[in-house]
């Protein structure tokens, strides 16, 4: 099969009422275990590489790995996804290299960490619009700034400073004719999200419904939302590790946003944590080890297993044979005909 087009995933996910996990990946080892994972759990997947992913594994070292992910599992619907562009020119350097789906942080600046205004916003998002959907590509955006900063995007802010206006988010999707929209509702980028559990203070799960009250027709997209798991944070500091106690986006309020209209959910921390501990417990317990197969295997493991509980949890598994694909140059017709954003 293909890579096929993430608005077809987040339709299907919108017709079942499920959501659909999205893994960022910098190796070939991350992309290993998501596929594995989707294979164990029968899921659709979403594998998504930022900037700095891009710039770590080389363009072509990624993107033909992905070809080999979609030749070994056939089976798997699978999307390969631009996770916070930057800029208008940054997205189409991934439409050109093969990329299935983007996203247009207009959000900030092309630095990634300065806000920008509404104006500037729609104005990069829409011209990404025009040239994804003449492919056949996908376009997710976001309004509003997400707190910290994780592979070199964020606003570094405390996560509630730029909160989404649902007005304005309504008056994006309009303007902008995206296909998925990331909202910002507290959540943060990065394993430091907050000092104690958080609460309905804490992640504003109003907004978010209000937003799809006004856009339910609209892909939502919740970023920042690794749960940071106790148990993987205890394994690293078990063996060697000196993380600080942090807590992520409990599992149950990423539920409560599929129930709104959330169709897909960012997971990139709880994956770090995951292979990291597998890693520092082998050279813990087995000091003498030098071969990189013999921690790279458990640190693969690891991920899988957390990739495959998310998977379950989002509602996605069981999922992976529900449709065929639908060929690029048929969603490209299909946008055609669709109203002209204006």
């Amino acid at each position: 099969m293909p890579l096929v087009s993430m608005r077809q995933l987040l339709d299907e996910a919108a017709k079942g009422g499920y959501g659909v996990g999205a893994f960022n990946v910098n190796n070939m080892e991350q992309i290993q275990a998501i596929m594995e994972a989707a294979r164990e759990t029968r899921s659709p997947a979403i594998v998504q590489a930022s900037r700095g992913a891009r710039a770590y594994s080389q363009d072509r070292f990624l993107y033909h790995l992905m070809l080999a992910a979609t030749e070994l599992y056939p089976e798997i619907p699978t999307v390969l996804h631009l996770d916070h562009g930057n800029s208008v020119e940054t997205c189409k350097s991934a439409i050109e290299m093969g990329f299935t789906s983007v996203m247009m942080d207009g959000s900030l600046m092309p630095d990634g960490k300065t806000p920008s205004s509404f104006e500037y916003n729609v104005e990069a998002t829409r011209a990404v619009v025009e040239t994804a959907h003449a492919k056949g590509i996908t376009v997710e955006g976001e309004i509003g700034c997400l707190g910290g900063i994780e592979d070199g995007h964020g606003a570094g802010l405390d996560g509630l400073s730029h909160l989404t206006d649902p007005a304005q988010a309504e008056e994006f999707v309009k303007l902008t004719g995206l296909d998925a929209l990331a909202i910002a509702i507290g959540t943060s980028h990065g394993a430091y999200k907050f000092s104690k559990k958080p609460t309905g203070e804490t992640l504003k799960m109003e907004r978010l419904m209000e937003i799809h009250r006004r856009l339910p027709n609209v892909h939502l997209v919740m970023h920042g939302s690794s749960s940071v798991p106790k148990e993987l944070q205890d394994i690293i500091n078990q063996y060697g590790g000196k993380l600080k106690p942090t807590w992520g986006v409990p599992v149950e309020e990423i539920q409560l946003g599929i129930r709104n209209g959330v169709r897909k959910i960012n997971v990139d921390t709880d994956n770090r944590l995951a292979i990291t501990g597998a890693i520092r417990k082998v050279f813990m317990e087995k000091p003498e080890e030098f071969d990189p197969r013999s921690y790279m295997k458990p640190a693969r493991d690891a991920m899988k297993k957390v990739v495959a509980q998310r998977m379950v949890q989002f509602g996605q598994a069981g999922h992976a044979g529900d449709y065929a694909p639908i060929p690029l140059a048929e969603m490209a017709a299909h946008y055609q005909q669709e109203p002209v954003a204006v």
